[in-house]
């Protein structure tokens, strides 16, 4: 029987192959009632299970040298969920005080955590709600005996370039885990279009399409499927007629991006004569490869939100300088044209241990972009520094999100001049003449165009914001 399925899509691409399902833990455990001498075993139990799990990922980390910098992040971002003292404290508390196994009170704990994700307006932010369930599902496995993922079976004379994995949800390590194996693409039954399975779906270029809803339950192992990851459609069991029509726009696909290869090299110009340079938007360090290989003149726009979001603490001017450095060293001499964070006090699960104490009592809620930068300048002038350092290594431009006044003009290039002057005194090298832009993307500063081109050297259109 044949049937589609509707989903988001987030990888372009066309994959024809078979179903490769992938079992994953069930987060509905029961309650159980524990005798009051045993409760501190419970505990231990799941510290145990904690432990486990915590050098599996860094096992996980350690197997990563030669992969895109993209897993690491996904790893790193597990791994501090799992030490958060909500997810690894809180839990205790409830054994202690209901009487409860270690899987029911963890479940419990991670209902409260995810219901907090869910709520946030900013889409990033809510999709992190399956890393904290991915996280705990990984303990669950521990507590319940049956750690990891079981090795692979594939069938004889099955290559793995026409498997289509089918999961309910793929967890960095799970992806890590299978690296080393050629799937055709990827669909999960959960997930969105900034979760990590996309994310690592677009770094490894193979179609994925996420948010199926139950493809998992309705799809049978070694079914043939077709994945239009453009299309977000995912067909099951398709007839012979859609078959050959999916096998021709896959050549189709398949003969435009090689001739597009040929092209990537070619001068890009007008029909008058006009230069255009192309350049590439990247969200992590690790999409650098995919910039140089589609042919990319330099970096139009680096978001750094990347380094801010889903942890507990601030990053260190050198976490930040590091970053900053490996996609300059990585563009080879091309431009790079940096923002600065794009934040407001709505986008951290935690935001009070990144932006200081005094958030709190704070009721400015609305700030954000540069108007949150400049109300934190600690904050701002660590990430000028670490920018400013990075410079000394290319060309690099700095840009500035959601400029609209000339007052907030002035107060940034001060900011830009203190960060000068602390590395001027402490001898780092760097670009004196760096140049700095803003991002147009609210009505008064379109308006008031001409005011910024006075006082900046470039602009940057933010059209998805404006129009």
């Amino acid at each position: 029987m044949s049937f589609t399925l509707h989903g988001l899509p987030v990888s372009g691409g066309i994959a024809i192959g078979q179903a490769h399902l992938m079992s994953h833990a069930t987060l509905e455990v029961s309650h159980l009632v524990i005798a009051p001498r045993l409760v501190e075993k419970e505990i231990a139990r799941f510290e145990a299970a904690l432990k486990e799990v915590r050098e599996e990922f860094a096992s996980l980390k350690e197997r990563m040298q030669h992969s895109p910098g993209e897993f690491g992040a996904f790893i790193d971002l597990h791994t501090m969920i799992l030490a958060d003292p909500e997810l690894a404290e809180t839990p205790k508390q409830l054994i202690r005080e209901r009487r409860c196994n270690a899987e029911w009170a963890l479940v419990q704990q991670m209902e409260v955590l995810v219901g907090q994700f869910e709520s946030f307006d900013d889409q990033y932010l809510r999709e992190r709600s399956y890393d904290v369930r991915q996280v705990v599902e990984r303990v669950i496995k521990e507590l319940v005996g049956q750690p990891g993922r079981t090795a692979m079976r594939i069938g004889k004379g099955v290559k793995e370039e026409d498997l289509i994995v089918v999961a309910h949800d793929l967890s960095p390590a799970d992806v890590i885990s299978y690296k080393d194996h050629r799937f055709a693409a990827f669909v999960t039954d959960v997930g969105g279009s900034t979760s990590h399975t996309a994310i690592l779906a677009r770094s490894l270029r193979i179609p994925a399409v996420l948010g199926l809803h139950n493809a998992r339950q309705l799809i049978r192992d070694k079914e043939v499927l077709i994945v239009d990851g453009t299309r977000g459609v995912l067909i099951v069991n398709p007839d012979p007629r859609v078959l050959d029509e999916y096998r021709l726009r896959k050549s189709q696909i398949e003969l435009e991006r090689s001739k597009l290869k040929r092209l990537k090299t070619a001068k890009s110009s007008t029909l008058d004569g006009v230069d255009i340079a192309l350049h590439a938007n990247i969200e992590l360090p690790g999409d650098v490869a995919n910039a140089l290989d589609g042919g990319a003149e330099g970096i139009g726009l680096f978001r750094t939100e990347f380094l801010f979001l889903d942890r507990g603490d601030m990053p260190t001017e050198d976490e930040q300088f590091e970053a900053y450095r490996t996609v300059v060293k990585g563009m080879a001499g091309r431009p790079v044209t940096i923002r600065t964070f794009d934040l407001g006090y709505d986008k951290d699960l935690h935001p009070e241990k990144v932006v200081g104490d005094r958030l709190q009592s704070n009721p400015a809620l609305g700030l954000r972009a540069i108007r949150l930068s400049l109300a934190e300048s600690n904050m701002f002038q660590t990430q000028l520094r670490a920018i400013l350092r990075a410079s000394k290594y290319g060309k690099i431009k700095l840009l500035i999100p959601m400029l609209s006044q000339a007052h907030e003009i002035d107060q940034t290039l001060a900011a830009i001049e203190r960060a000068k002057s602390s590395l001027r005194g402490e001898n780092f090298a760097f670009d004196e003449a760096i140049e700095v832009g803003a991002m147009i993307e609210i009505p008064a500063a379109a308006l008031a165009v001409g005011m910024f081109l006075r006082r900046l050297h470039f602009l940057s259109i933010g059209t998805n914001d404006l129009i």
